[in-house]
C-alpha cells in the first residue's frame, strides 16, 4: 500500500472522471471513502488541512453506545452504537481497548438506578466483547480508582465501554480506503461545486501547497464536511438556511497521578445536568468534557474559559488531588457538527446527535450529525443512498467485516503499540539506518524514526501533524510538543529537502499553536532557536 501525497496528485492529474468525490477529511469523510473504495468505486477525498484536523482529533476518546443517551430515552440509537462498538474492537484492536468506567455512588437509591440501566446497556450489547456491569462495595471502588474522594461513598458501579485514539483511527481509515484504491488528499481546499443543467458532476479545488487548481467530473458528490457543511451547501446554494449548529466539548488534560488506577470515572449528572468523564488515555488522565451552543466555528477552536473552570471545579469535587489551572498539560476543544432544530434552542440536549442525510435538488448529498462511533454506519449510509438514487451501480457494503489498516489482534510492541502492524517497518527503518533508533529528546520515548515514517507513510506535512494527530504530544503534553518541535522539523526538513527557513517558519507556526493549548503564558521567544525552546522547558 503506498500512502503518498505525490502519488496521489499523480493520479488526479491522469483521472478526470470519478464515481465519488468526497469533500471532508474527518470520521465521516473516511469512513465513507472506505466504504466506497471497498465497494469497487473509484473514490477520491479531498481535505482542506490534515485529517480529523477538526472535531474528529478533539473528540473524548470515548467508543460508546452513550450511557446519557439511554437515560434520555433513545435506545435505538444507543443500540446502534454499542453494535458499531463492537465492530470496532474487532476491526482495529490495536486502537481501541475495553476500558472500566466507574460511577460513584453517594446514595443507596442511586445504586438501583445506575445499576438497572446499565444492565440494560449490557443486554443492548449483546456479546460485543465488552465486561458487563457490576455493583461494587466503596472498598473495591477506592482501589480501582485510588484519587476519589471517599467522602459519603457507599459504592459504586462498573461497567465496560470503548477507549480509543482518534486521530491515529482517522489516519487508519485513510489508509485503509487507500489500499482498497481510493485516493485521499490533505491541504486540498474545494472552491466551487461543478454543475450540468443544474445538477452537480464535480469539484473545483485547489492544492493548497502548490496553489494549483483542478476540476474534477463526479457521479457523486458528498459533503462530509462535519461543521462546516453549510459552507459547502451555500456554494451550492447561496440563500440556503444553514442545518448545523455547533456544540463545543471541552477537555483539560492532567498528570496520571490525579485519577491513579486504570479505571475511568464517570459523573453521569454534574450540578447542571452535565456529564463529566475522567479517562486515563496515553499515561496521562482527559477529562471532559462540556455542552456550550455556539454560533460559530474555527479548524482550532479554544474552549472557553467558564469550560476550564466547570472541568476543574467538578472534578475537584470527586478527586482528593484537587486540579488546578497550572496542573493542566493542555486543554483544546472539539466542535460537534450536531444537525440544528427547527426552532431556536440553547440547549445542546434538544438538538440530535443522530445522523441525517440530505439530498439537494442539484444532487448533492450531504451526511451530518451522529458521532465517532457511528462512523461506519454513517458511511454505509450514504453510499447506500447514493445508490438509491441511481447515481451508482449497486454494489454490497462490506465494512462490517474490513480490517482497519494497523489491525494485529495481539499487541506486544511497547512503545509503538498505537502504531498495530506498521511497528514492525518503523523497526525495519531503524534497522536499516540505526541512527534512527535515537531519541528525539531524552524527555520522551519518540524516536527518530518515528518521525521519518510519518513523513514517507502517513502523509505528515507539517510538525503540526507530526506533534498533534500522529504522535498525539500536543494534545497530552503542549509544553512538551513544544521542546520537540525544533528536533521533529529539522527530521522533516531533510525529508523534503527544506532549509533552515522552513524549520524557523514551522517552529514558529507552532509555538503559537501551543499558546492555545496552555493555561498560562508562555515567555516571549528571546534569542529565538532551540536555545528558547530549552528556556520553557
Amino acid at each position: 500500500m503506498l500512502f503518498n501525497r505525490e502519488s496521489f496528485i499523480a493520479q488526479v492529474e491522469a483521472k478526470n472522471n470519478w464515481d465519488i468525490i468526497i469533500i471532508g477529511g474527518g470520521a465521516t469523510g473516511l469512513g465513507t471513502a472506505v466504504d466506497a473504495a471497498s465497494r469497487g468505486y473509484s473514490t477520491l477525498l479531498l481535505e482542506q488541512s490534515d485529517f480529523a484536523k477538526g472535531t474528529s482529533s478533539r473528540s473524548t476518546k470515548l467508543v460508546h453506545g452513550g450511557v446519557r443517551y439511554l437515560a434520555q430515552g433513545d435506545v435505538a440509537l444507543v443500540y446502534e452504537a454499542l453494535h458499531e462498538r463492537g465492530l470496532l474492537l474487532k476491526n482495529a484492536p490495536h486502537l481501541v481497548k475495553d476500558q472500566d468506567f466507574i460511577i460513584p455512588l453517594y446514595s443507596w437509591l442511586s445504586k438501583y438506578k445506575y445499576l438497572i440501566g446499565l444492565k440494560l446497556y449490557d443486554l443492548l450489547a449483546g456479546k460485543s466483547g465488552f465486561k458487563k456491569s457490576t455493583f461494587l462495595s466503596a472498598d473495591k471502588v477506592l482501589k480501582a480508582i485510588p484519587g476519589l474522594k471517599p467522602d459519603g461513598l457507599v459504592g459504586g458501579v462498573c461497567y465496560s465501554d470503548g477507549q480509543f485514539d482518534d486521530a491515529r483511527l482517522a489516519l487508519n481509515l485513510a489508509q485503509t480506503a487507500a489500499e482498497y484504491g481510493g485516493v485521499l488528499l490533505n491541504y486540498t481546499k474545494v472552491t466551487g461545486l461543478t454543475k450540468t443543467g443544474g445538477n452537480i458532476n464535480g469539484v473545483s479545488f485547489t492544492d493548497t501547497e502548490t496553489d494549483k487548481n483542478y476540476t474534477l467530473n463526479a457521479k457523486v458528490v458528498i459533503n462530509a464536511t462535519g461543521v462546516f457543511v453549510d459552507e459547502i451547501l451555500k456554494m451550492d446554494v447561496p440563500s440556503g438556511k444553514a442545518i448545523v449548529r455547533p456544540s463545543q466539548g471541552a477537555h483539560v488534560v492532567l498528570d496520571a497521578s490525579f485519577l491513579k488506577g486504570s479505571s475511568a470515572l464517570m459523573i453521569p449528572k454534574t450540578p447542571d445536568g452535565r456529564v463529566l468523564f475522567a479517562v486515563p488515555w496515553h499515561g496521562k488522565v482527559l477529562v471532559g468534557t462540556t455542552d456550550t451552543p455556539l454560533d460559530e466555528h474555527s479548524l482550532e477552536p479554544k474552549p472557553l474559559n467558564e469550560e476550564i473552570e466547570f472541568i476543574l471545579t467538578t472534578a475537584g469535587k470527586y478527586l482528593t488531588k484537587e486540579p488546578t489551572r497550572n496542573d493542566v498539560l493542555a486543554a483544546f476543544a472539539g466542535l460537534r457538527p450536531l444537525a440544528a432544530p427547527g426552532k431556536d434552542t440553547d440547549s445542546t440536549k434538544e438538538i440530535s446527535r443522530s445522523h441525517k442525510l440530505i439530498i439537494s435538488k442539484s444532487g448533492l448529498i450531504t451526511i451530518t450529525g451522529g458521532k465517532w462511533t457511528t462512523y461506519r454506519r454513517m458511511a454505509m449510509d450514504v453510499v447506500d443512498k447514493a445508490i438509491e438514487l441511481g447515481k451508482l451501480a449497486a454494489k454490497k457494503c462490506i465494512t462490517q467485516d474490513v480490517k482497519i489498516h494497523g489491525y494485529l489482534a495481539e499487541m506486544g510492541t511497547g512503545d509503538l503499540e498505537l502504531y498495530g502492524a506498521d511497528a514492525g517497518g518503523i523497526l525495519a527503518l531503524i534497522k536499516a539506518e540505526p541512527k534512527l533508533s535515537e531519541a528525539l529528546s531524552a524527555d520522551f520515548k519518540y524516536v527518530k524514526a518515528e518521525v521519518v515514517w510519518m513523513v514517507r507513510n502517513e502523509m505528515a506535512r507539517t510538525i503540526e501533524d507530526v506533534l498533534s494527530r500522529r504522535m498525539r504530544l500536543l494534545f497530552l503534553d503542549a509544553k512538551g510538543a513544544l521542546m520537540l518541535a525544533p528536533a521533529v522539523a529539522s527530521i522533516m526538513a531533510e525529508e523534503f529537502g527544506k532549509d533552515e527557513q522552513w524549520i524557523n517558519a514551522q517552529v514558529e507556526s507552532f509555538t503559537a499553536l501551543v499558546r492555545q493549548y496552555l493555561l498560562y503564558p508562555l515567555p516571549m521567544k528571546g534569542d529565538g532557536g532551540e536555545a528558547w525552546v530549552k528556556a520553557i522547558a
